[in-house]
């Protein structure tokens, strides 16, 4: 029977249901260490009704990155605290573009079938824009 118990980031839940000895047996580090970066806001763990951390196999996966930038890259824990922050900011705004690229093929659609039933007839044309500036200046009261 092995000990070693394997969590991909693709499969990770984010249900919280790990206890913390668990979490940590997991993550290979002390109950200790998860109690920091709880307080550090590095993790930031699930509570059971008596007040008990709840960790996800998701949780898991990020202690096991913080302890692999921490002891491997040399990484102080405010700077992986950053590292971390800037990838959930980077995965937000992946996020935010697929929502964008999505509305943007819908109005793209919409558009087609607007120009396929005639639609064209009921749009303005529109001339080249130009660049001129134009100075707009209001008459002084009495000269004329």
């Amino acid at each position: 029977m092995s000990d070693e118990f394997v969590i991909s980031i693709e499969h990770a839940s984010d249900a919280k249901v790990l206890i913390i000895s668990v979490a940590a047996r997991l993550a290979g580090m002390h109950p200790q260490t998860l109690r920091q970066y709880d307080r550090m806001g590095l993790v930031q763990p699930g509570r059971a009704a008596g007040g008990g951390r709840r960790y996800s196999a998701r949780d898991v996966v990020l202690l096991r990155e913080i302890q692999r930038l921490s002891q491997e890259d040399g990484v102080n824990l405010a700077g992986v605290k950053r590292i971390i922050e800037l990838e959930q900011l980077v995965t937000e705004f992946q996020q935010r573009i697929m929502d964008l690229e999505a509305d943007l093929a819908d109005a793209q659609r919409r558009l087609a079938q607007i120009m396929a039933y005639g639609g064209s007839r009921d749009l303005a044309r529109t001339r080249d824009t130009s660049t001129a500036l134009v100075v707009w200046r209001p008459r002084r009261s009495g000269a004329d």
